[in-house]
């Protein structure tokens, strides 16, 4: 990989480290009701009992992902998408909340699941239900252009399409997962916000339906997309909602949270694109100061995993 400047380095540990501080500072008012613009949100204990300044799922399921690319392995290997998996469901076991629609697809597989295992578990899933849109595969995909930052788009793609398929089959899972990867990608190479520049990462004939969900965003506030923001599309609108309308990184995941409803994914996955886009130096320490999660590690840890999957 060529060398990257210290500002393209600290925007990379940025998509990680201030999406783990947006699912944390989310915990508090998940499926809460949408906030003013004058309430600050702050660090309090979850809904589900996490911790003050703990991440949830969010960030739990991208640290084997993360972990993957600083051990200098690739996302379209098998080994590694089985050792992810193998890790997500060591991590269920305890977790105090797993979403729907992975611990059906996480149950299905064998302690030793090989991959055409994994995919059949999420396909059949997708199809007893006939949908599988939910945001669990955006929230943890930030990751995932840190190991492809020197690489083609049609790699990068598919990469993220191969790991939100572990679990969610549904098209919009492969299209949100790409196009949020390239603009992560885009982010952290040139410090600029631009979703729409990677639409050629969506198969053409999706295109032009995800150029207008882009284009809605516009002008507009997470709150106006609270309503289903568990659906990955809604999630994907009210996270670039969050960015767009901001301009530091603390902004970004303080918008996403008073979205309101699903608020530690969408500040999540807000994060990942925020902390791309302005780096992890921009967030300030009483934002970073104390995080902490599965698997028993810490912020400074997931930057240093960060720096790894650059190989900085």
């Amino acid at each position: 990989m060529t060398a990257l400047s210290p500002a393209q380095v600290d925007r990379a540990v940025g998509a990680v480290l201030v999406s783990a501080a947006g699912d944390a500072l989310g915990s508090a008012y998940e499926f809460g009701p949408a906030l003013a613009d004058d309430v600050v949100p702050a660090f309090g204990r979850g809904r589900f009992g996490h911790g003050e300044r703990e991440w949830t799922d969010d960030t739990s399921m991208a640290v084997p992902i993360l972990d993957e690319l600083a051990a200098g392995h690739r996302l379209d290997d098998a080994t590694s998408l089985e050792t992810i998996v193998r890790r997500w469901k060591e991590w269920a076991r305890d977790a105090l909340d797993v979403g729907a629609q992975t611990r059906q697809v996480l149950s299905r597989i064998p302690a030793d699941g090989r991959l055409d295992a994994i995919t059949a578990a999420s396909r059949a899933v997708h199809d007893t239900t006939g949908r599988s849109g939910g945001n669990g595969s955006l929230m943890r995909t930030g990751p995932v252009a840190l190991g492809y930052l020197d690489r083609p788009g049609e790699e990068l793609a598919g990469a993220a399409g191969a790991v939100a398929r572990l679990t969610h089959w549904e098209d919009d899972n492969l299209d949100a997962c790409a196009l949020w990867c390239g603009a992560i990608r885009h982010g952290i190479l040139t410090g600029e916000l631009d979703v729409r520049a990677h639409l050629d990462l969506v198969p053409a004939e999706r295109r032009e339906r995800w150029a207008d969900l882009i284009d809605a965003t516009e002008g507009r506030h997470p709150r106006d997309f609270e309503q289903a923001n568990g659906w990955i599309v809604r999630a994907f609108q009210g996270a670039l909602a969050a960015v767009a309308g901001a301009s530091t990184p603390l902004e970004a995941i303080e918008r996403a949270v008073r979205g309101g409803n699903d608020t530690d994914t969408v500040a999540a996955i807000a994060g990942s694109l925020a902390g791309a886009v302005w780096g992890a130096d921009a967030l300030p320490a009483s934002h970073t100061t104390g995080l902490h999660g599965w698997p028993g590690i810490g912020g400074d840890d997931l930057a240093r995993r960060a720096r790894a999957a650059i190989g900085a």
